[in-house]
């Protein structure tokens, strides 16, 4: 297991983050304690839940496996989130204090821990005023209830006016940003990712493998059937299925993929993983496998040495199609004419 910096912060994590949506859901108990077990003896050390992942189910699993694993609980590095509802009133959910203190304490309590190492704001809440969040996230810093805090699903404006707000304030600054990210999920290039490299802003991409299109699993104009999400549950997702299939930047990368992993020996998922462990600002990436025979298939992607050809050829293939002005070659090659022209 390769070990990185948690953003600009001095923890170390491990470079794959354990995801736990499935516990409570799509894995039991059992196996999620499997999941965990074999998570820790392949080198990882990052936990990533949230209090909504199955309403407080996944944080309740955790905490019980921790208190059943003291020496393995001593290593993790444990994250969850707080933002969206946990009940039917209007103070449940969203990122005032008065929701966020009542989370960060109930989500303390069903993990079975006094200190949560990050804390992250589920996603923007555009009713609260940032520095009433940031205020509370500085005095939970503060009392120690949490080590550090982050962001999800935040878009770049959004993430940069945090990072300035936190600083004339001298409060303490956030760390990481968990975005949605992978070689068919790649708009946050343009904004997110520069912001959080200008902030010194650790990424935590979630859906690395798109939701299984990345693993290989899918064939073009075959409706998933079998042991995958939509074939189990083909009702959660075939518009969205349907509207990708007809894409065909979706099999030139899913093509590219096959390319790569075969001349490796390696299986879609490791070099979509490996893809995305090798792109700027990324600190760990989250596996949320449903098995353990998965989360140890995913883990193989650290070792897995993609040459800057590879790279480059999955870039090439799952390239973004805006490139108009002011992104990409396209955009700059536009300013250039105006400014040529302006003269």
């Amino acid at each position: 297991m390769e070990y990185r910096k948690l953003g600009r912060s001095g923890a170390v994590v491990s470079a794959q983050a354990l995801g736990t949506m499935t516990f409570g859901a799509e894995a039991d108990e059992a196996t999620s304690g499997e999941i965990m077990t074999a998570f820790m003896e392949g080198g990882g050390t990052f936990f990533d839940t949230a209090d909504v992942y199955s309403t407080g189910v996944s944080e309740e699993i955790i905490g019980r496996w921790l208190a059943e694993h003291p020496t393995e609980a001593s290593q993790v590095v444990l994250a969850t989130k707080g933002r969206f509802p946990m009940g039917a009133g209007p103070n449940d959910l969203g990122l005032s204090r008065r929701h966020l203190r009542t989370a960060l304490d109930a989500s303390l309590s069903r993990l079975g821990v006094e200190h949560i190492d990050l804390y992250q704001m589920h996603a923007w809440d555009a009713l609260t005023p940032i520095d009433e969040t940031l205020g509370f996230l500085n005095d939970a810093v503060s009392s120690g209830k949490i080590g550090y805090y982050g962001f999800s699903n935040f878009l770049g404006w959004q993430l940069t006016k945090a990072v300035h707000v936190a600083a004339a304030h001298g409060w303490a600054a956030p760390v990481t940003l968990q975005p949605q990210y992978n070689l068919l999920v790649r708009d946050i290039e343009h904004e997110v990712v520069p912001a959080a490299l200008d902030a010194g802003i650790g990424l935590l991409p979630w859906s690395p493998l798109a939701g299984g299109w990345l693993s290989g699993k899918y064939e073009r104009d075959v409706a998933p059937t079998g042991s995958t999400r939509l074939g189990e549950d083909p009702k959660r997702g075939m518009e969205a299925w349907e509207a990708r299939n007809a894409d065909e930047r979706t099999w030139s990368a899913v093509d590219a993929v096959r390319a790569v992993a075969e001349a490796h020996g390696a299986s879609s998922s490791q070099v979509s993983l490996a893809w995305l462990g090798a792109q700027p600002a990324v600190t760990s990436v989250i596996l949320g496998a449903r098995t353990v025979k998965q989360l140890k298939d995913n883990m193989g992607a650290v070792d897995l040495q993609l040459t800057p050809e590879q790279l480059q050829s999955l870039s090439d293939a799952s390239k973004p199609r805006i490139d108009d002005y002011p992104y990409g070659t396209a955009g700059v090659a536009q300013r250039n004419r105006k400014i040529e022209g302006g003269r």
